[in-house]
């Protein structure tokens, strides 16, 4: 189905994602060793989030049949990929080490309670739980890092932008004279680069408070 709005929005939403990721990307190769599979494990996030934007804008622009691939990417946007953002934001405020063996330990736990609430018919319910927590891990996050006002802020304004996004906007309908999930883009479009800015802050807090200091 052509509609123009929707593949504007789709479209600046997967360029600002995949932006994300390289960045993230080019962080994981500057990183040590120990931080490099926490690192992967946001580009992984990010580029989760710019594929399922680029078949968005594939299936509301020139109207390729790839519905089914839009619908299951994003699912896996919000029910991984954000969720294993916001674990990468409680590991480094926590000052945790995990290695690539933990990361593929939470990538699969993600994979095996989805199919759970699939199977179990609470499919809705387990959404909803999963995004409150996800916001809940970016709050948390920032608020170990406390007096530090800069990443507290990055974590108030992009978890303000997805709450308002996924409990208020959502994606069906209208708001106004805008499709709700052009509205629902848009708002993403904003949190993102926020919650990009919120990781780069706790590494670069995390890396000044444990370098040597004369």
């Amino acid at each position: 189905m052509l509609q123009p709005s929707t593949f504007i929005s789709d479209g600046l939403l997967a360029l600002v994602c995949a932006a994300c990721a390289v960045l993230a990307l080019r962080q994981q190769s500057r990183q040590a060793s120990d931080r490099q599979p926490l690192w992967f494990s946001v580009f992984l996030g990010f580029a989760l989030t710019a594929s399922a934007a680029t078949l968005g804008a594939l299936r509301y622009g020139p109207g390729l049949d790839v519905a089914q691939a839009h619908s299951w990417l994003s699912q896996a946007s919000s029910l991984l990929g954000l969720p294993l953002i916001a674990l990468a934001a409680l590991v480094l405020g926590r000052r945790w080490t995990w290695e690539k063996s933990s990361w593929g330990r939470a990538v699969l736990g993600f994979c095996a309670f989805f199919e759970l609430a699939r199977q179990a018919g609470v499919m809705e319910h387990y959404r909803m739980v999963l995004n409150l927590l996800t916001l809940g891990l970016l709050l948390y996050a920032s608020a170990l890092r406390w007096p530090e006002k800069r990443a507290l802020a990055y974590a108030l304004s992009s978890v303000g932008l997805l709450a308002l996004a996924g409990l208020w906007v959502g994606t069906r309908g209208t708001l106004g004279p805008f499709y709700s999930v052009d509205v629902f883009h848009a708002l993403l479009i904003l949190a993102y680069p926020l919650i990009l800015a919120l990781l780069l802050r706790l590494s670069q807090v995390d890396a000044t408070e444990l370098s040597p200091r004369g």
